[in-house]
């Protein structure tokens, strides 16, 4: 029998709660701490229940992904920095006035996290955070997050349409930050949820947002590709996590047709010796830089593989949040990969994730020896959908079930 499957999820959060965070702020900034502590009021207690402690406390959250059949994971944050409105990940970037404070709430929960995975550095990998407000700042970071060892790399800011104090991803205004990350070989990762502009609160208002985000978010690699970055960095390694491969083939063909007709100057009457093409094609670039992070899959998530490269895509639970498949990451993996070869699982479960980020897989077997993530058991078709599981997934697997059936009674 070959051995089991060492699984890493490439997607997983946590953050200090909101007091701790304190003891990791500048000293000088304490007092403001406290005055902005007195008016916070989490804004979704309702979401929050027991699931809150597992964003920190570091034995829990241990038992849970070893229960869950996982060995390691890479944290993007997860709960509210000092001074922020709401967690890191689905904020805004900051406005100038907002920026000296929101950054040093991010270099809190950086200096929070490095403690953190040091307390199981094998298992962890931690993403640091910067902000592009002030490009010496964010180098200044991006060398502080190297030398403390978040082998996750930096969570690359988006900024929206709407983030008109900041400059696009494509603009050569960032290539010292672009050398910064090469020379540090951090890695660039995005995460679903980025990049959204503001929604009137009126009706549709959320829905909107949840719909539209997988457009926004993918214009962080259609910037970074078309601008020339990974042209002019060739080194940078850049992560799309949460959004699955699924789209990338289509997003290559749209991408590779502008360029070509780009390249031939008919784009009606366009100047485009004025901006000049890339060397290679768009698609080059999606292969060769790009990786895609594929949390709580259905096999449509996974399904462009072939063509991005079996080796550029990473399974993740998204622990602990309600949407992911924890605690039901086995019956994903079967719901997934039932019908994928074996070498191909193992490389999408963690051995693309431990090349990317730097896991010891040697060092994580005797852990997958002990959970047993068996070949036979993920290649065991799964017949019914959890019922308690509030995983995305599953839920919409739950509906075209019940439609399908509705539609043959």
């Amino acid at each position: 029998m070959s051995s089991p499957y060492i699984a890493i999820t490439a997607d997983a959060h946590a953050g200090a709660s909101v007091d701790a965070y304190r003891e990791y702020l500048d000293p000088a900034l304490r007092a403001a701490f406290d005055d902005w502590r007195g008016s916070y009021s989490n804004p979704a207690k309702k979401h929050v229940g027991g699931k809150k402690t597992k964003n920190w406390d570091s034995a829990e959250r241990q038992r849970d992904l070893e229960a869950d059949g996982v060995v390691a994971e890479v944290i993007f944050p997860n709960t509210v920095p000092p001074f922020y409105d709401t967690a890191f990940h689905i904020a805004p970037p900051p406005t100038a006035a907002q920026y000296p404070r929101w950054r040093a709430g991010a270099r809190a929960h950086n200096r929070w996290l490095a403690e953190f995975c040091s307390e199981a550095p094998e298992r962890r990998a931690g993403i640091g955070l910067i902000h592009l407000n002030d490009l010496d700042d964010a180098i200044e970071d991006v060398h502080w997050i190297a030398k403390a060892g978040l082998r996750g790399g930096v969570l690359l800011p988006l900024p929206s349409p709407s983030d008109v104090h900041l400059k696009p991803l494509n603009d050569p205004h960032y290539d010292r930050l672009w050398a910064a990350l090469q020379d540090c070989d951090l890695v660039l990762n995005q995460h679903s949820g980025q990049g959204t502009p503001a929604y009137a609160t009126a009706q549709g208002g959320k829905a909107l947002w949840a719909m539209e985000m997988t457009f926004f978010v993918q214009r962080g690699i259609t910037h970074l590709i078309m601008g020339g970055v990974f042209e002019r960095f060739p080194k940078l390694r850049f992560i799309l996590t949460e959004s699955g491969c699924a789209f990338a083939p289509g997003l290559m063909r749209q991408m590779d047709g502008m360029y070509l007709a780009w390249k031939a100057g008919a784009i009606g009457e366009i100047d485009t010796t004025l901006d000049p093409a890339l060397k290679e094609l768009p698609s080059f670039y999606a292969k060769r830089n790009c990786w895609y992070g594929a949390s709580f899959p259905s096999p449509r998530d996974i399904a462009g593989r072939k063509v991005v490269g079996v080796d550029r895509v990473l399974w993740g639970n998204d622990y602990p949040h309600y949407e992911g498949c924890y605690p039901h990451s086995r019956e994903n993996m079967r719901f997934a990969f039932s019908d994928v070869d074996e070498h191909e699982v193992r490389m999408m479960l963690g051995e693309n994730a431990a090349a990317l980020y730097g896991f010891d897989l040697e060092a994580l077997r005797p852990i997958a020896d002990a959970v047993a993530i068996t070949k036979e058991l993920v290649a065991e078709p799964l017949e019914e959908i959890p019922a308690d599981s509030t995983c995305i997934t599953f839920q919409r697997a739950r509906a075209e079930a019940a439609i399908k059936a509705s539609a043959s009674g």
